[in-house]
């Protein structure tokens, strides 16, 4: 796994680094989405965690879910249209797991994707993502994940 600034970032996945989302691609077509370690540690300890209801359709770049901490309320953008088909149990019981493993067992949403192969051509992966993060953060002042 690479780390930019302190942040783990995962090669294999893929990202909409503006924001700060990963998609992964499953066996089955579905995709997995969750937030990046880098919005994990600038939202702080998450608190709570509002997903879309199973089967909802959500276009790119709109809402899947709703998360919340101490200093942050705001949307998690979906990277890919789809269908969710599922939202995380253990999540909704214990927000901070995002936190703690955002790649994971803090996942947001599966969703069935709409165009994979579409959307996710504006998706970043491996060195691509790593300098684009560094980019972000560099612009954003970030001093580094902790």
């Amino acid at each position: 796994m690479a780390v930019v600034r302190g942040c783990n970032i995962p090669e294999d996945l893929s990202y909409n680094v503006e924001n700060n989302v990963w998609a992964r691609r499953e066996a089955d077509g579905t995709v997995t989405v969750g937030l990046t370690a880098y919005a994990c540690s600038l939202a702080g300890e998450i608190v709570a965690y509002t997903p879309k209801k199973i089967s909802k359709e959500v276009a790119k770049d709109k809402s899947c879910a709703t998360v919340e901490s101490g200093k942050w309320v705001g949307p998690v953008k979906i990277p890919v249209t789809g269908e969710v088909t599922q939202t995380n149990e253990a999540v909704s019981a214990k927000p901070g797991l995002i936190n703690k493993d955002p790649y994971g067992e803090g996942w947001i949403v599966r969703i069935k994707p709409n165009d994979w192969n579409g959307d996710s051509v504006s998706l970043k992966t491996g060195q691509d993502a790593l300098q684009a993060f560094e980019a972000k953060m560099q612009s954003e002042g970030f001093k580094g994940c902790h």
